[in-house]
């Protein structure tokens, strides 16, 4: 990584999941589909084109790229709705509610980049889970911007030194499509050998 690459907004809801996978897909550029991330992938084909318009009182923009460059941040968003001036993102999820704050995580990480671009201060996002057809409003927290700047840098510093985080097995694992490049229950099994 150099002063001119950006870190992608969604780097930041993979390294929240797993630092591994963040590694695996974004430093060895290794990806692999399962059921979970071909339902994903077809959500967003559909929720990313470009476009906007009024919906009763609110106004909506589809699939526009947001850019930070004091966080180094870029990526597309799902969709960007304004009420009565108020800009917020709202992020698209194939499932139900998450189990793991990832999703807020990359929420917030689109907000950053709109009160860059706009001047605008940001409150709060939401997350729209597909399977269930709600919305979750996500309150942009000063602990919630503290935890996403964290994590920002600390993606920062897995791109720039390259060096793979653990595989570490976690009922996370249940559904990654990466689990059989990782296989951290094995390595966990390697390790205590190791030390035996």
């Amino acid at each position: 990584m150099n002063d001119t690459d950006y870190i992608p907004i969604a780097a930041l809801n993979q390294y929240a999941y797993c630092p591994h996978r963040c590694w695996r897909m974004f430093c060895a550029a290794e990806f692999i589909d399962n059921q979970y991330t071909i339902e994903g992938t077809s959500l967003h084909d559909r929720v990313h084109t470009t476009g906007e318009g009024h919906r009763e009182e609110t106004w909506q923009i589809r699939a526009i790229w947001l850019k930070s460059e004091r966080y180094q941040l870029i990526g597309k968003s799902d969709l960007i709705e304004s009420e009565s001036g108020q800009l917020y993102p709202v992020e698209y999820k194939r499932g139900r509610k998450g189990e793991w704050d990832n999703d807020e995580l990359q929420v917030c990480a689109q907000a950053l980049c709109l009160e860059e671009m706009t001047g605008q201060i940001i409150p709060q996002g939401f997350i729209y889970y597909a399977h269930s057809h709600q919305r979750q409003l996500v309150e942009i927290s000063d602990a919630l911007r503290e935890d996403a700047i964290a994590t920002i840098q600390s993606i920062t510093t897995l791109f720039q030194t390259g060096i793979i985080p653990p595989a570490i097995y976690s009922k996370r694992c249940k559904g990654c499509s990466l689990y059989s490049q990782c296989l951290p229950q094995l390595a966990e099994k390697v390790r205590r050998y190791q030390e035996c």
